[in-house]
């Protein structure tokens, strides 16, 4: 009898570690394994698709800078700037420099500047398609309108020293202004009789383009000063008062 007792302890003792191992599966510790099933859909094919549009995007775009080159090349087989252009506009300037401005394309206003009585606004407007240029200031005399020779009319002084640009550009519908100043001194008497001003808007034009103006009455000359073209009639006169030398 003692010996059946020994052989049946070690079965119960076998059945209950066989129990233990078949509810293994459902002990809460494996719990990580649909973690698991997360990693395995890993956002690695996201991040592979999230960059595939990037690589797209240079192709789409790639057209755009083709899209400037038409646009700066076609001015070049036309030599032509754009309608209305200022003359501060690098395609204008370039085209102005080798498009000098003909006289049918130009009008040419002369008014006092009411602040400074002895000076003149010589205002010369381009009323051509396309902008042009202009010499670096209007040649200019003053003298007696009834006289049949005006080989002695008075030239006034100009600045000195010039150089850059090979021509001052005026934009199409723009205006360019110069200033001369009839009596820098202020002097009570000048030179008579002189009650004319003439004005060539650009020194490559023909004399028969020549303007004349009436300098109104008692209207005094002496030591008059001419300055170069200027976008305003500010800066024009500012450089008139720099004048020093003969044309």
């Amino acid at each position: 009898m003692s010996i059946r007792r020994a052989l049946v302890v070690p079965a119960v003792l076998a059945g209950a570690a066989l129990a233990l191992t078949a509810c293994g599966p459902d002990n809460p510790g494996d719990a990580p394994q649909p973690a698991k099933q997360t990693t395995a859909a890993d956002p690695k094919p996201a991040a592979s698709d999230t960059t595939a549009p990037k690589s797209a995007a240079p192709t789409s775009a790639a057209p755009k800078p083709a899209d400037p080159a038409p646009g700066t090349a076609a001015p070049a087989p036309s030599g032509k700037p754009t309608a209305g252009g200022t003359a501060g506009g690098a395609g204008d300037e370039a085209y102005a420099y080798a498009h000098p401005c003909e006289g049918k394309d130009l009008t040419v206003k002369v008014t006092v500047r009411p602040e400074a009585p002895t000076q003149r606004v010589i205002e010369v407007r381009n009323q051509g398609s396309h902008a042009c240029g202009l010499s670096y200031y209007p040649l200019v005399s003053l003298g007696d309108s009834h006289a049949a020779d005006h080989g002695k009319d008075v030239r006034p002084l100009v600045p000195g020293g010039l150089g850059g640009a090979p021509a001052y550009p005026v934009g199409a519908g723009k205006s360019a202004y110069a200033v001369i100043d009839l009596n820098p001194g202020g002097a009570a008497a000048g030179t008579a009789p002189v009650d004319q001003l003439n004005v060539l808007p650009d020194d490559r034009l023909p004399t028969a383009e020549t303007r004349n103006f009436p300098l109104g009455a008692g209207a005094k000359v002496l030591g008059p000063k001419l300055g170069l073209y200027r976008a305003t009639v500010a800066d024009a006169a500012a450089v008139a008062a720099t004048a020093d030398q003969r044309p």
